[in-house]
């Protein structure tokens, strides 16, 4: 194992360890907070991440970059459990869809590797993933506090966790009822069965399977940290606080919009930002479905006729293994030219949604986009590909409102291959609804605005997330300082 801590004497500084899942929408964002908590209190915590090489380059500007101003960050390497993956390939999103269960198997295997790698260091306090459970047994063993990080908001844990209670009640056959979710502050929710993630109706999903293990060491350890801040989602922050941690700190957004976040989890593409500065203020629609998105080609077809016919300038960030072939219409790409651009692979999305001539963004509403959306002003177009992506969603649209979904027309499932495709005429309806002036589109733009604001007050100082990040480094400390006495 290689040791690269950051610069800086150790002295009485806390030592806390951060091991993130094996997903980029977890581990950046576990990086981040990670930086924020040494920027914090410079002089009182090192921060340590915890991964695995080809992870930890996806980080390594952000920790490189943290560790230039002084601040205590480093990256302890542990090597990736041998799952019969290529060499490199080493979380979801860069892994093939079909060799997605090994990842999943690559966290069981993570286990002796974990709890040998922390008895040796020895850490002050662990900030542990939601799915390594044995973290907490860890933490007891060695006397100090086990964190669990959620990077996804308080609305779809406990609606999650709700959902839990009544699994056996939920219909898999036809018809499909809408299923209320039980248990919810304010606004009556209801989803379909299709639109549930699988460890809900299926018992062998490996979430499924570890769901129970998960829940009791995050309520035994000393507390959960989300990235999110209470101005988003106020009611849900208070009653999983009531109702699923000891202590629960609300610190996000842990990465705001910002253009100097280019390579924050990867090689950000430059040249879009420049492009993005030759078009008119809030009039480019930003369409990106994150690093574990699969679409058939028929729906790549379908999406580009869409953004063709809907006469508004574009940004579409396409994976990379989807932009090979004939994905495109013939002659598409010249008559879009000028006016559409399109990013093979990753894209700076932090600094795209910051940039002003931005005025829409089409998300799979994955938690990060959707907290970046929301910090950044952006209005969003909903089209939720998995897991509680669909639950998500509705946050967005009915609970918040600074977004609208993309088409109501068909079924949508988080199950490959049941959801019917969304036409071109769909996708152009929706864009021309949200960027048209008046209407629904611009009510979901003066409340995505209100958020930027809140946003930016809450890890302003004296906010709500600034203050839960001190309160949780004091927390630590006092405890830090118990243990020591005793």
């Amino acid at each position: 194992m290689a040791d690269a801590m950051g610069g800086g004497e150790r002295g009485r500084r806390l030592r806390v360890f951060f091991l993130p899942f094996f997903a980029k929408g977890h581990l950046i964002p576990m990086a981040d907070l990670a930086c924020r908590m040494a920027a914090a209190s410079p002089e009182r915590v090192e921060a340590t991440m915890v991964v695995t090489p080809a992870n930890a380059a996806l980080i390594a500007t952000t920790i490189t970059r943290a560790a230039a101003k002084g601040h205590t960050v480093g990256v302890l390497c542990y090597p990736f459990p041998d799952v019969g993956m290529e060499r490199g390939v080493e979380c979801l999103g860069v892994a093939a869809s079909h060799d997605a269960w090994r990842v999943y198997r690559a966290v069981d295997l993570s286990q002796p590797i974990h709890e040998s790698l922390l008895l040796e260091h020895r850490p002050d306090a662990i900030v542990a993933d939601v799915p390594f459970w044995w973290a907490t047994d860890v933490a007891a063993e060695l006397g100090v506090p086990r964190l669990t990080f959620n990077p996804v908001g308080a609305f779809p844990q406990l609606a999650m966790n709700n959902l839990v209670t009544v699994r056996s009640e939920i219909g898999r056959g036809g018809g499909e009822p809408e299923v209320p979710v039980p248990g919810m502050p304010g606004k009556e929710i209801a989803i379909p069965p299709s639109e549930l993630p699988d460890f809900l109706l299926r018992e062998d999903e490996h979430l499924a399977l570890s769901w129970d293990r998960i829940k009791a060491s995050q309520l035994a350890g000393f507390g959960v940290v989300v990235n999110t801040f209470v101005d988003l989602e106020k009611p849900y922050c208070h009653e999983l606080s009531r109702v699923d941690a000891r202590r629960a700190y609300f610190v996000g957004p842990v990465g705001m919009p910002s253009n100097a976040a280019l390579h924050r989890g990867g090689d950000g593409n430059v040249d879009c930002l420049r492009w993005l500065s030759t078009k008119p203020p809030r009039s480019v629609v930003y369409v990106c479905f994150g690093s574990w998105a699969y679409f058939s080609p028929h729906q790549v077809r379908e999406l580009a006729l869409g953004l063709e016919a809907s006469n508004h300038p574009f940004l579409w960030v396409i994976r990379t293994e989807d932009s090979g072939g004939r994905w495109a219409p013939e002659g598409w790409e010249q008559r879009v030219a000028g006016r559409g651009m399109v990013v093979r692979g990753w894209a700076p999305q932090l600094a795209v949604l910051a940039h002003p001539s931005v005025g829409a963004f089409v998300t799979h509403c994955g938690w990060n986009s959707v907290l970046e959306a929301a910090s950044a002003g952006v209005p969003v177009l909903t089209w939720p590909l998995v897991f509680e992506q669909f639950i998500n969603e509705r946050l967005v649209t009915e609970v918040v409102a600074f977004g609208m979904r993309v088409w109501d027309g068909g079924k949508r499932s988080v199950r490959e291959g049941e959801s019917e495709t969304v036409p071109a005429e769909a996708i152009a309806r929706a864009v021309a609804r949200i960027m048209e002036s008046g209407g629904d589109g611009e009510r979901a733009r003066a409340t995505a605005e209100q958020l930027a604001e809140r946003a930016r007050a809450a890890v302003g100082v004296g906010g709500s997330s600034w203050s839960d990040i001190r309160r949780l480094i004091d927390d630590l400390t006092v405890a830090t300082a118990s243990r020591d006495e005793q």
